[in-house]
């Protein structure tokens, strides 16, 4: 899950070198953080929180052969 929240992020903003992911397993979860340059930050949420639903959303749909909930926290 973190290779493909990297590769979205990455092709979204102007600064992928600043482009960071980091995933954490709980017992019942997956918890991905994805940070980002502020000056990309509104690329990444998008207008009223598009992309970062739809982010979200495509994980949720590559996780959904896990029994994992996942979670996608941009900072």
């Amino acid at each position: 899950m973190k290779e493909l929240v990297e590769i979205i992020a990455k092709s979204l903003v102007d600064h992928p070198e600043s482009v960071v992911v980091t995933e954490t397993t709980d017992n019942d979860s997956i918890n991905i953080e994805l940070t980002v340059a502020p000056e990309d930050m509104g690329k990444v949420i998008g207008k009223g929180g598009r992309i970062a639903k739809s982010i979200r959303t495509v994980v949720k749909a590559a996780a959904s052969k896990g029994d994992k909930k996942v979670i996608v926290d941009i900072r």
